[in-house]
């Protein structure tokens, strides 16, 4: 019996379709009102081999002007990458707050944190405001969630170095990845106690959100576990 072509062609282009309907798409959004991170173009880098090692799309841009309700819809999330002061206005705000409403997913990586102070729903959605940090050092991590894809993989307790965040207004009903040992490291005087969060996940008005206060170091972005980290953070975001 030969082999139905017309058939075998339909059903080529079928599974291609599916195929690339199953694929991610992601904005990198680094843009700086305040303090610039030297580490910005090789976290940009890195987040794009990671892109292309794992099967999503990446664009990267610090125009704020694509947060427009028709641009963002284009995405599966929007990764705010060591972003700092206010990078948005109030029309891009809103498409931004449409965007996560109707699903979007949004990724925090260090700065991100350090971002829009005066917009109560965004410090809502990053999960809390940077207060403070001591001198760049090493520190022991403890992994309170290890079932998490942005942290089974990760050892615990994991030694690293990096500069450590302390925040104002964390808010209630985080799902916390990861928490530093106060005593491992010397956390200057305006330190948060015992319970201090350092990366998180929640979903939030619609969307879902992941931060992770590491990264400001331009190490960090060859360090495989944390790729490995950010990855996972991508992936919850997107609903892969």
């Amino acid at each position: 019996m030969k082999p139905n072509y017309t058939i075998l062609l339909a059903l080529c282009l079928f599974i291609g379709t599916a195929l690339m309907a199953k694929s991610k798409k992601v904005l990198i959004f680094s843009k700086t009102a305040g303090y610039h991170h030297s580490s910005i173009p090789v976290a940009v880098k890195a987040i794009q081999e990671l892109g292309k090692r794992n099967k999503f799309s990446t664009d990267t841009t610090t125009n704020s002007a694509l947060f427009t309700k028709n641009n963002l819809k284009n995405y599966d999330a929007v990764i705010f990458l060591s972003t700092t002061g206010d990078v948005l206005n109030t029309s891009q705000q809103e498409a931004f707050e449409d965007y996560v409403r109707s699903g979007g997913g949004f990724v925090g990586i260090h700065a991100a944190s350090d971002t829009e102070y005066d917009w109560p729903w965004y410090g809502k959605l990053v999960g809390a405001y940077f207060a403070a940090h001591p001198k760049q050092q090493d520190a022991v991590l403890n992994i309170v969630d290890r079932n998490h894809i942005a942290t089974k993989h990760l050892p615990s307790p994991w030694k690293r170095k990096d500069e450590w965040y302390n925040f104002k207004s964390l808010q209630k009903g985080l799902n916390v990845l990861i928490t530093i040992d106060e005593k491992s490291y010397d956390a200057g005087a305006k330190n948060m106690g015992d319970y201090h969060p350092m990366s998180w996940y929640h979903e939030y008005d619609g969307g879902r959100a992941f931060y992770t206060a590491l990264g400001h170091t331009e190490e960090s972005y060859a360090d495989p576990l944390f790729l490995q980290h950010i990855l996972g953070g991508i992936k919850y975001a997107t609903g892969k």
